[in-house]
């Protein structure tokens, strides 16, 4: 019976370590939320500049995979992906944009993932515009001190009863 003040030390000890370690981790992912959420607004910037090699900077050249909202189902490499980047911009070459909203970023050590919305219009060669809202989730690992984006799906709500895709959804 004399263990059971003991043990009982040692629990209240070594869970008193686990917050403050916990609380520690968080101060330092606080950090490391910005570097992120400051991140996705170069993006943003970017992205309505058209620009690919910027876009593609985000992204993590060696370890990328893609689920995009339209065909092929996915880009299993960054190339791949740039292709897919170059694409979208010669068939909406008029005038666009994108507007971010309801990002979460969560960090954990080395890796972060995040979920957001992007919506706005996109212009065909035809002057036709197409406006959409998707969703975005992303898992990000720092490498070299640097956030990267490693695996990213978009996509839309589907109406089951139509099979057609809900291009702006609302919550």
């Amino acid at each position: 019976m004399r263990k059971f003040p003991a043990v009982l030390a040692c629990v209240v000890l070594l869970s008193f370590a686990s917050v403050s370690s916990a609380q520690s981790s968080m101060s330092s992912g606080g950090s490391e939320k910005e570097k992120i959420e400051a991140l996705y607004k170069t993006y943003v910037k970017a992205f309505q500049n058209k620009d690919v090699s910027a876009i593609m900077s985000f992204y993590d050249p060696q370890e990328l995979f893609v689920f995009d909202v339209s065909p092929p189902r996915e880009y299993p490499s960054w190339d791949a992906y740039k292709k897919d980047w170059e694409a979208l911009f010669a068939a909406m070459p008029g005038p666009m944009e994108i507007n971010m909203s309801e990002l979460a970023v969560t960090v954990v050590g080395p890796v972060a993932y995040t979920r957001k919305m992007q919506s706005g219009y996109f212009t065909a060669k035809d002057g036709s515009k197409t406006e959409l809202a998707v969703r975005v989730t992303d898992v990000l690992r720092k490498t070299k001190g640097k956030w990267l984006i490693v695996q990213e799906h978009v996509s839309v709500p589907v109406d089951l009863a139509t099979g057609k895709a809900d291009l702006m959804s609302k919550p």
